[in-house]
Parts: C-alpha cells; sequence; structure tokens
C-alpha cells in the first residue's frame, strides 16, 4: 500500500525530495523547527563532536527572535532551509495565505531549500513553490517529537531504516529536547562506524 501511495505522491509532486539514493555513503540530517536557544547550541556541539554537517529548516519566526544563534548555525559550516515563517499546516490554508507565509520567512532566511511543515502541501502550493525552492522531505524520521517514545525508540526509528543517500528528520524544538539529545549522539556513533559521512544539503 505505501509503494502505492509513493507512486501517487511522485505523480503529483515529481520535483519533491525524499533522499538522495545515489550518494553512497553519505547521510543528510536535517532538523526541523528552531533555532531554539534551548536545543540548537547542543544539537551544534553534538555535529562538531562527530564533524558533521547538516541542514537546519528553520521557522522565520525563530530566526527572528534568535538572530545571533541562525548565525551561529551558519557559522558552522551548515546550511538552512525555509520553514515558513509560522509553523502552517498547508492542507488548512489557501495558496495565497500559504505563499506569503513562506515569502515572510525568505526574508530572514536565504535559502532555495523549502520543507513544508507537517510535510504537507497542496498540489497548487507546491506548483509555485517548486519554481523557486528545491523541496526537501525526508525518507527516515526519529519521531522524536513523540512524546510517548523514549530516546531509545528514537535512535530504533533512524538506524533500522537509514540507508545511503537517507535524508533523516530530527527537531530542534522544546517538545523533542530530551529525546534527541540523548539519541542524536548515539545514532551518529553508529552510523559513523558504520562508514558514513554526514553532509549538508546542497541547494544548488
Amino acid at each position: 500500500m505505501q509503494l502505492i501511495i509513493d507512486k501517487i505522491l511522485t505523480l503529483i509532486y515529481p520535483r519533491i525530495i525524499k533522499s538522495f539514493p545515489n550518494a553512497k555513503g553519505k547521510l543528510f540530517f536535517t532538523f526541523d523547527d528552531g533555532p531554539n536557544p534551548s536545543v540548537t547550541p547542543f544539537v551544534l556541539d553534538i555535529l562538531k563532536e562527530f564533524g558533521a554537517k547538516a541542514t537546519f529548516f528553520c521557522i522565520g519566526e525563530n530566526v527572528v527572535k534568535n538572530q545571533e544563534l541562525y548565525q551561529r548555525i551558519l557559522d558552522e559550516g551548515h546550511k538552512t532551509g525555509n520553514h515558513a515563517y509560522t509553523h502552517i499546516n498547508g492542507f488548512k490554508y489557501s495558496k495565497k495565505e500559504y505563499i506569503e507565509n513562506v515569502e515572510r520567512a525568505h526574508l530572514y532566511i536565504q535559502s532555495d531549500l523549502y520543507r513544508p511543515p507537517y510535510g504537507k502541501l497542496k498540489p497548487s502550493q507546491y506548483r509555485y513553490l517548486a519554481k523557486f525552492y528545491k523541496i526537501i522531505l525526508w525518507d527516515v524520521i526519529a519521531y522524536d517529537f513523540n512524546e510517548n517514545l523514549q530516546p531509545a525508540d528514537c535512535i530504533r526509528n533512524v538506524i533500522n531504516k537509514t540507508k545511503d543517500g537517507s535524508i533523516i528528520v530530527f527537531h530542534d524544538n522544546i517538545k523533542s529536547k530530551d529525546r534527541v539529545l540523548k539519541a542524536l549522539p548515539i545514532v551518529l556513533a553508529h552510523l559513523k562506524n558504520s562508514g558514513y559521512i554526514f553532509e549538508s544539503i546542497n541547494p544548488d
């Protein structure tokens, strides 16, 4: 059933990127919803420890509130992407309202990468945004935002599904803090020992 769903989605959204299967030996860690001063600095410290580069899909209003932290992400060699100005659900808003929200975020996030919050995007919204952005989803998600899970669950969610070129999602927000900070170093250590390197997503 999932294979059928994926094929249908590919027909509707042909340019959405969920992984880079030709990137042998490489993984692409991404972090959604920051920057957050209670979480993002610790994520950056962990990434530095493992020599990992990542991509942070940032909420525009969080960038406005935490501009120095946003600059630290860039200064440490990571990429950033637009995650809308507020964490807006594309299914619940008109094309005009949604695009305005994304464009407002672009004033503060100079990136050609875009990730729709919740991964939800109407076809009309997609067709417009695909003209200007590389739209990035994922093929592996930690589910670290799920408060019913333990860090060990998040570790298994990532390790068991990761393959060459996977785009992996964690979150640098308050809801995910305990799980991401405990799971991330274990996941990175395991995958590094398995021979992977960790790169940011190139917007070009």
